[in-house]
């Protein structure tokens, strides 16, 4: 291990080949995880009626996507109309409604938001991870667990007022110069903070799945690698390990999943009542009406959708990454073996 270790040192990707990486990770995860996002979104959101005309966040804890839900006639990403009996039903039903295409709906504004929200957590991840193995060294498990939930929390923070504000834009179809008058007008109202307005919920659940997700990936990886007597994985070695990491941070953190879509992330809202009061409610508070009005299980809606669409996600998005930044290092191996 301890060559190929130094091998990767002497042949180490910049940090734009791993943005790069990250970005084509992003796009093709998103292309073929979208059906199964929209129906587990569907599926979730059903025991939330208050939904009509509004626009939200949703993530699978690596990428983010922009939904907006409203009904009647008009030109939507997603309607709402009827009910869903189970996952099946959903599938059946969109395409019976709005064509095959209605399993894609929204899929450019949520590139729009997954892509750089992407490139700047994996780019932070390694970065972080990197820093604290020249510090601590390699067999510190702790490693990935610490790095990946800063780098998540440092990618949503920084994020946060760009998704806000699109999600806002894309809710309203409003013109530039409108929206800057809504932020303008918000902000001198409620501070810079309103800018932040769904951070909490969105950290609460996605720093412990990142945590939770990269500390599993590193051990299934490094454990893979070691049964099949090798030094670096093979793209079926990212693949199952990324899938199996994100089945089980999917599972530990559903209830936080839950909390963040009653919570929406929505903004500005000057023509309903009581959105001020709704957004400000605690997450406890959030969580104990949930279990009042579903039972405890009510925590965990959505389980089989959300376990269904995360495995396949995280396997393809780290599987992407990887390769990604296998094929860089190659590149660079070639140019240093060249130049000497």
């Amino acid at each position: 291990m301890g060559s190929e270790e130094k091998e990767n040192e002497l042949y180490r990707i910049t940090t734009s080949q791993q943005a790069f990486s990250s970005c084509c990770g992003a796009v093709i995860t998103s292309v073929l995880v979208t059906p199964l996002d929209v129906v587990k979104v569907r599926l979730q959101a059903q025991s939330n009626p208050n939904l009509k005309g509004k626009a939200f966040l949703d993530s699978d804890g690596l990428t983010d996507h922009v939904y907006l839900y409203e009904n009647g006639t008009g030109k939507t990403w997603h309607k709402t109309g009827g009910r869903f009996t189970g996952m099946t039903d959903a599938f059946v039903k969109i395409v019976q409604r709005e064509g095959v295409k209605g399993l894609w709906s929204g899929l450019p504004p949520s590139l729009a938001v997954s892509v750089p929200t992407t490139v700047i957590y994996f780019t932070c991840y390694d970065q972080l991870r990197d820093a604290f193995v020249s510090k601590i060294g390699e067999d510190n498990d702790s490693i990935p667990l610490i790095a990946g939930g800063i780098a998540r929390l440092c990618a949503a923070t920084i994020t946060s007022p760009i998704e806000m504000i699109r999600t806002r834009m894309q809710s309203r179809r409003l013109a530039y110069k409108k929206l800057l008058a809504y932020v303008s007008s918000n902000v001198a109202k409620s501070g810079w903070l309103s800018l932040w307005k769904g951070w909490g919920p969105t950290v609460l659940r996605d720093v412990p799945f990142s945590a939770l997700y990269w500390c599993n990936y590193e051990y299934f990886k490094r454990r893979l690698c070691k049964k099949s007597g090798i030094h670096e994985p093979t793209f079926l070695i990212t693949f199952s390990s990324g899938a199996a990491a994100g089945s089980i941070a999917a599972l530990f953190t559903l209830p936080f999943d839950v909390i963040k879509t009653h919570k929406q992330t929505e903004m500005w809202e000057p023509d309903v009542t009581h959105a001020s009061q709704q957004r400000n409610i605690p997450v406890w508070k959030v969580m104990k009406t949930v279990v009042a009005e579903n039972g405890f299980t009510g925590l965990f809606t959505g389980i089989i959708p959300r376990m269904t669409k995360i495995a396949p996600a995280c396997a393809i998005m780290i599987s992407t990454y990887e390769y990604g930044k296998s094929f860089f290092r190659g590149i660079n191996k070639d140019k240093a073996m060249k130049n000497h």
